[in-house]
C-alpha cells in the first residue's frame, strides 16, 4: 500500500486576480481521516474540487493513490467519492435512477444490491422513488452521500457534509466513517464544526493564506485549546 493516498505539491489556483490557493502542500496517509478547517473564502472548497478533478489547478501536482490526477484523470477519479455543496444529481431523475447512472459509470459490481445497501446505511431508501427536484436540501444531501459511497471508493472527499443534514443523518454518516468499512478509507473532510471535526479526525489542518498553515495529530488536542489555535489563523491572507 502506498504511504499517501493524497499528495499535493505546490498547488496554486487563482480566480480572476485573487489567488485562492498559493503553493499549497499536503500529504494525507492512506486510511487516515484528515479534517480541514478554515474561514469562509479560505479555499477549502477550491482545494477539494482540485482533488476531485472538478477544477483545474493553475500550477502544482495532485496525486491520488500514486496516480497523477492530471495525466491519469479518469483512473484517479474512479478512486474518489466526493460530496460538494452542489448535490451533483440529475433533478428530473429519481434517486434510484441517479444511483443507477453513477453506479454504471463506475462499473459498480452487484449494483442493485449495493444501491439498497448504501440507501439503508443512510436511511435514504424512501428517497429512491422520488424525483430529485421534489426533495429538500437535506434529502438531496443524503442522496449525494449515497452517490459518493456507492462505488466504495478508497478516498472520500467531503465538503462541509453536515450542511443541511439533521442530527440523525449526521449520526449515520459518522457511524459510516468510523465503521469497519470506513476505517480502511482515506477521508478528507472540510468543516466549520470544531467539536465534530476533532471527534472524527486522526489529523487536522488549518487552511489560511492559501496554504496549510497548521497541521497536527488530533489525538491529545482538546476543543478549547484548538479553538484558540484555529482563531489565531483566521483572517490571515484573506
Amino acid at each position: 500500500m502506498l504511504p499517501f493516498a493524497i499528495k499535493v505539491s505546490g498547488l496554486t489556483k487563482t480566480y480572476g486576480v485573487k489567488p485562492v490557493l498559493h503553493g499549497l502542500d499536503l500529504e494525507v496517509k492512506a486510511g487516515q481521516r484528515f479534517v480541514l478547517f478554515g474561514g469562509n473564502g479560505s479555499g477549502k472548497t477550491t482545494l477539494l474540487k482540485c482533488l476531485a478533478g472538478l477544477a483545474r489547478p493553475d500550477a502544482g501536482d495532485v496525486a491520488i493513490a500514486g496516480m497523477d490526477a492530471r495525466r491519469q484523470g479518469p483512473e484517479a477519479r474512479r478512486l474518489i467519492g466526493v460530496v460538494t455543496h452542489q448535490p451533483l444529481l440529475y433533478e428530473d431523475m429519481t434517486g434510484l435512477e441517479n444511483l443507477r447512472f453513477y453506479g454504471r459509470m463506475f462499473q459498480t459490481p452487484r449494483l442493485e444490491e449495493r444501491i439498497q445497501q448504501v440507501a439503508a446505511q443512510l436511511d435514504a431508501a424512501p428517497l429512491l422513488s422520488a424525483r430529485v427536484r421534489t426533495l429538500s436540501h437535506g434529502m438531496k444531501k443524503r442522496l449525494s452521500l449515497c452517490r459518493a459511497l456507492l462505488h466504495n471508493p478508497p478516498v472520500l472527499l467531503l465538503d462541509e457534509p453536515e450542511t443541511g443534514l439533521d442530527e440523525e443523518a449526521l449520526r449515520l454518516l459518522d457511524a459510516l466513517l468510523t465503521s469497519e468499512e470506513g476505517r480502511g478509507r482515506t477521508v478528507l473532510m472540510a468543516t466549520h464544526s470544531l467539536e465534530r471535526g476533532l471527534a472524527l479526525a486522526d489529523s487536522v489542518g488549518v487552511l489560511s493564506g492559501g496554504r496549510i498553515a497548521y497541521q497536527a495529530e488530533a489525538k491529545g488536542l482538546d476543543v478549547a485549546g484548538f479553538r484558540q489555535t484555529y482563531h489565531s489563523y483566521l483572517g490571515v491572507g484573506q
